[in-house]
């Protein structure tokens, strides 16, 4: 159980956000939907309050934001909510959901089950393109290292010993940001769905009330959104499930591995930057260069025709701009290489 103090605390902190941004969205519908939410929110710390005073421990002193809450606040004032979403997720302030494109203006909140559909269907496409984007970070960045060490020097043993440290660094780099940034994802929502189980517990109706007023941001008319979360809530199985995914927008079931996204981060990496390496490895010496540009040439316009499945852009487009920024940035570090080679000798 959380403890009532420090729920307290971020019960105050959520509707002390909430009216900052329903001051950037002075004007709007969404404006009324964040009052709406910091009332809740105030309601919560209410009950907060009273558990720390019925156990005998003095009330907390009137609420002042810390110095991170404050600067949140500020940025909201600044740039809006959207551009903050993620940031004031992690702060405990729900109904960002309205931002995710598609869902603002009005449409139907859907069901728990096509919910878990849906994020299914997301979930494989976000590993093949982040495994696309790998290799694209390897080949892009190795290929320079190895066209910049070329143009400068044109030892095969050299080139092969500088792509093979710009390989092994570059994925264990790469591996090591992915599990931070997965495993720190991770405890963030870890801790946000046990703060949901928590105020489930506590405050039912309070939970439902705020799960109706998402509803009515996304469409919902006021009887039937209040229904709807009622009967939501009122399921132990599905309602924390429900809440996660309407209120923090996650997944429960799809947080995401830090080692998997670490393993499939280094690979991928790895493979692409082995790419414009082979030919130094086993071509001819004379040829090793040239193959290498046809090599990275031809991967280059690959993984751009790879992308357009995500962009919806044509193949060839996508292609085509992705081998000439490839390629670009290949030729300007063969140059500097070369004028630095010149200069050095």
């Amino acid at each position: 159980m959380s403890n009532p103090l420090e729920s307290w605390t971020e019960e105050q902190r959520s509707a002390f956000l909430y009216r900052a941004c329903a001051t950037a969205e002075a004007g709007t519908p969404r404006a009324d939907l964040f009052m709406r939410l910091g009332g809740e929110a105030e309601a919560q710390a209410t009950i907060w309050r009273a558990q720390l005073t019925a156990s005998g421990k003095p009330a907390p002193p009137p609420f002042v934001p810390d110095l991170r809450t404050r600067l949140v606040a500020h940025l909201v004032k600044l740039l809006g909510p959207a551009p903050l979403r993620g940031i004031l997720a992690a702060m405990k302030v729900r109904g960002m959901a309205i931002y995710t494109k598609g869902e603002p203006g009005g449409h139907v909140a859907p069901v728990a089950g096509s919910i878990e559909r849906r994020h299914r269907g997301l979930g494989g496409g976000g590993y093949l393109r982040a495994a696309v984007f790998g290799i694209n970070d390897g080949l892009v960045s190795n290929a320079s290292l190895i066209f910049g060490v070329a143009g400068a020097n044109s030892d095969p043993g050299l080139v092969v010993l500088t792509g093979v440290a710009g390989l092994t660094a570059g994925a264990f780099a790469m591996a090591a940001g992915e599990f931070v940034s997965v495993r720190s994802q991770r405890e963030l929502f870890e801790y946000q769905i046990g703060l949901e189980r928590d105020e489930l517990a506590e405050y039912p109706d309070a939970e439902a009330q705020e799960l109706a007023l998402i509803y009515e941001a996304k469409g919902l008319a006021p009887g039937e959104a209040r229904r709807l979360a009622k009967r939501l809530v009122a399921d132990p199985e599905h309602a924390l499930d429900t809440l996660a995914r309407e209120e923090l927008g996650l997944n429960p079931d799809e947080l995401g591995s830090p080692w998997q996204a670490a393993v499939s981060s280094f690979l991928s990496f790895a493979i692409g930057a082995s790419i414009p390496l082979l030919p130094f490895i086993f071509a001819a010496r004379d040829h090793a260069l040239a193959i290498t540009g046809l090599l990275t040439a031809l991967a280059l316009f690959a993984v751009g025709a790879t992308l357009s499945l995500f962009t919806g852009r044509g193949a060839v487009p996508s292609g085509a701009r992705m081998l000439l920024l490839g390629g670009l940035a290949a030729a300007v570090t063969f140059a500097v290489g070369h004028l630095l080679g010149v200069s050095a000798g």
